[in-house]
């Protein structure tokens, strides 16, 4: 996609990522290496018994680490520039969890792209969906600035 292609699709779906699987492995290293190693995310014995979802369930952050692998398979920008910068959120709501073991991917929409001194800013709607679920594991308004 080019920066004149982001900008016509404002509003519409842009892409879909590839289904990724989240492991209970791919948890337990998250958890490592942030230092969050609360029961419900660690520990699938106790999650069993006392979590209301059942199963231990991936932090909210994680699902917010994996969102470049997610968009950058859903969105393929085709831009020339010297620098890619995460700008950070708009929004950022987590409206279920996602279990060990679940599949999640990523529907991306560019909600808005704006001038900024030496680029561009791109305001991506991202909604992450878990196969089999209703709700959602994270809807969020993501800025991504390019500069060139």
């Amino acid at each position: 996609m080019q920066i004149e292609d982001v900008k016509a699709s404002i509003g519409r779906e842009a892409g879909v990522s590839e289904w990724l699987e989240v492991t209970q492995e791919l948890i337990d290293e998250f958890a490592s290496l942030t230092g969050d190693r609360q029961w419900i995310h660690v520990d699938p014995e106790r999650a069993r018994r006392e979590s209301p979802f059942g199963a231990t369930v991936a932090h909210g952050f994680l699902t917010v680490a994996l969102l470049s692998r997610l968009v950058s398979q859903a969105v393929d920008l085709q831009i020339e520039s010297k620098l890619r910068v995460n700008y950070g959120f708009n929004r950022l709501r987590f409206p279920a969890p996602v279990p060990a073991g679940a599949r999640i991917r990523a529907h991306v929409t560019p909600n808005a792209v704006r001038e900024v001194e030496g680029g561009v800013e791109i305001a991506w709607g991202v909604v992450v969906e878990v196969e089999n679920q209703a709700k959602p594991a994270l809807a969020a308004e993501w800025l991504l600035r390019i500069y060139f």
